[in-house]
């Protein structure tokens, strides 16, 4: 199926047209996350996420209420190149600011690489531990 029609597609019956929209099966994602989860996530604190948020201006969570914010994946997402610039590569918040302004796509992209060699380095240690059990 087209990607459009991953979404929604058009029934037809008694000669009418009908968009009907596909439901959604994944259950498991959610749509906000609170502070509490982003900040967990990242084992940063809250008020680290609320400095961020007034450092970098493309960081603007949704906000209900009595200001309680709302993360979206996309939020998350640039929480990640943040924080993979200033708590893994050591950037200043400028430099950080400065270098997502600049180059965001590479910004992006090193990013990508970094969670994926994490994760390969994770499952190497897994692997490199099962070993050690058999022998």
């Amino acid at each position: 199926m087209s990607d459009i029609k991953k979404y929604s597609y058009i029934c037809t019956r008694n000669r009418k047209e009908t968009e009907i929209m596909a439901l959604n099966t994944n259950k498991n994602v959610k749509l906000y996350y609170s502070i509490r989860e982003v900040a967990q996530q990242f084992g940063i604190n809250e008020s680290t996420l609320r400095y961020w948020e007034t450092e970098f201006p493309d960081l603007k969570p949704k906000t209900v209420g009595q200001n309680v914010r709302q993360y979206t994946q996309k939020d998350i997402d640039q929480i990640s190149v943040i924080y993979n610039l200033v708590k893994v590569r050591g950037f200043k918040l400028s430099a950080a600011r400065k270098m997502m302004h600049q180059n965001r796509q590479g910004v992006d992209r090193s990013a990508d690489v970094l969670s994926t060699l994490t994760a390969v380095r994770d499952e190497l240690k897994e692997l490199k531990h099962q070993l050690d059990q058999i022998v």
